[in-house]
Order: structure tokens, then C-alpha cells, then sequence
């Protein structure tokens, strides 16, 4: 255990597999700023497959070094398929109206008490679960699992906190994972979503510098009122539920961890004799 009330220790294995998905997503996301954009270039739309191929076998692989690293059992996995299917549950009943978001809290709690390769296969396996669910599979999917998964990653990152103070640290960690969060899927299609000429638009040829400026620009012009929506739900939800859900989920995860019968690795004690009645 961590020191972080109940979190799973991050293994060398799994730190490992995390760091190189990590990056494989933020190359995803980050290349049309590295490299020229064709202005005739419809998105993503040709690249997001080979993403999701590439990703899928990346997450599989940090289950297994989750597994080698004794971060995760079958009883942990179980924990995990019954918290992505609420949080797909949860998904639809908010992802719509001016950024109202409903299942971030639910990815910060996970990542929190249980650890961060946790909350990052919490975070891909939700997004992944509410998009079959809802028919919401599109080229932007591979790259919503991602930025999901490192709103869970992040939070079990959080340096250890007790009571009010753990409290106020997932409830501004949620304000940042929701803006970040947001950041990153206006960066997934930004640079081929508005034509040339404006200031917000993407730059093909242009410094990483300029399109970056560009690109804040366009952010605090169109979607901050949506990320704003988003923290604030995901704060409230945090204040008013996140302390309930956290002590139901680590207690789940004491108890699959450690709900095993136990096992005597010495000589078995001599059998008790009973003594005779006077």
C-alpha cells in the first residue's frame, strides 16, 4: 500500500507500460503541430483507427504489468468493470447541455483510492463501455479514452491527504482534469476544424509557437464556458458525493484485496484434545 489512504502501489512494470502509452496518446494528439497539415485533410479520420488499434493492445499490456506488479487482481478487475459500467451509466445523463458532465467525478474517486494505473484503465474502459452503449463510436473515441484515462491516472498521482484537506484536493484537482480534459479534445480537432484567415484557426507551416498561441486563443473563445460547466459539475459532485463513494470504493478494494482466506505457510498446529469432563 501507498501511502495515499488505500492506493495501490505503481509498480515498475506498470510505470513503465503507462509512461509509453502516455506518450504514444500525446503523439496522437500533438502531431498536427509538429508536422504540416494538408488544408484538404478531413481530421482524424484516417489516423483514429490506427490509434485505437495501437491503443487497445497498449492497455491490455498495462492490465498484465498491473498484474505482475500485484497492483491489480481478478477481484480488483471486478471492481473496475462494476465502477466503468456506473460511470457509462452515468455518462449519458449529463454529456450535453453547457459542458454538464457527470462521470469525471466518479474517474477522480477511482483514480484516488485505488491508484493511478487504475484510474487510467477506469478512465478508457468508462469512455469506451458509454460509447457502445450510447452509438457513440467515432474517429474521436480512442482519443476521448485517453484523456479520460489521464483524469484517472492524475488522480492517483495525488500526494497523500486525510479528510478536508483530501476533500479540497480532489475537488481542485477536478477543476484542472476538467479543463485539461477539455484542452485536449479541442486539440483533437482543432487544427481541422476552422479554415485559414482567422486567428483562431490552425496555421499550417506556422512555429509550434504561433499555432499554440492561435490555439488558446480559439479555446477561451469557444469552449471555456463548456469547460467551466464541466469543472463545476465535477466539483459539486465531488463535494457532495466524493467522500461517500471514495470510503464504498476503498472498502471494496480492502476487501478483494485482502477477503482471502488465509494461508499458513508453517507446520500446522497440533489438533486440540479435548479434555475430560470431572
Amino acid at each position: 500500500m501507498s501511502g495515499t489512504a488505500g492506493a495501490l502501489v505503481l509498480g515498475r512494470r506498470s510505470a513503465l507500460t503507462l509512461t509509453l502509452v502516455s506518450f504514444v496518446g500525446l503523439a496522437a494528439f500533438a502531431w498536427p503541430l509538429l508536422l504540416r497539415v494538408d488544408p484538404g485533410a478531413t481530421g482524424h479520420v484516417g489516423d483514429a483507427p490506427l490509434v485505437f488499434i495501437t491503443v487497445l493492445p497498449l492497455l491490455l499490456a498495462v492490465v498484465l504489468a498491473e498484474f505482475a506488479d500485484g497492483g491489480i487482481d481478478a477481484r480488483t478487475l471486478a471492481v473496475l468493470a462494476v465502477l466503468a459500467a456506473v460511470g457509462a451509466a452515468l455518462r449519458p445523463l449529463g454529456a450535453g447541455t453547457a459542458g454538464i458532465e457527470t462521470v469525471f467525478f466518479l474517474l477522480v474517486v477511482g483514480g484516488r483510492a485505488v491508484g493511478p494505473g487504475f484510474g487510467f484503465l477506469l478512465g478508457t474502459t468508462t469512455l469506451f463501455a458509454s460509447a457502445v452503449v450510447t452509438g457513440g463510436v467515432g474517429p474521436w473515441l480512442p482519443f476521448q479514452m485517453l484523456a479520460a484515462g489521464w483524469v484517472g491516472l492524475g488522480a492517483g498521482l495525488l500526494p497523500p491527504a486525510r479528510g478536508r484537506r483530501e476533500l479540497g484536493l480532489l475537488v481542485a484537482y477536478g477543476v484542472v482534469a476538467s479543463f485539461g480534459y477539455g484542452l485536449l479534445m479541442n486539440l483533437w480537432f482543432w487544427p481541422f476544424a476552422i479554415g485559414s484567415g482567422s486567428e483562431l484557426s490552425y496555421l499550417a507551416g506556422a512555429p509550434v509557437v504561433d499555432n499554440l498561441h492561435r490555439f488558446g486563443v480559439y479555446v477561451l473563445a469557444t469552449s471555456l464556458g463548456w469547460d467551466t460547466g464541466r469543472a463545476i459539475t465535477t466539483s459539486v459532485l465531488l463535494v457532495l458525493a466524493g467522500p461517500a463513494v471514495l470510503s464504498v470504493v476503498r472498502r471494496a478494494i480492502r476487501r478483494a484485496s485482502f477477503g482471502a482466506p488465509v494461508e499458513f505457510s508453517g507446520p500446522a498446529p497440533a489438533p486440540s484434545v479435548p479434555l475430560p469432563r470431572r
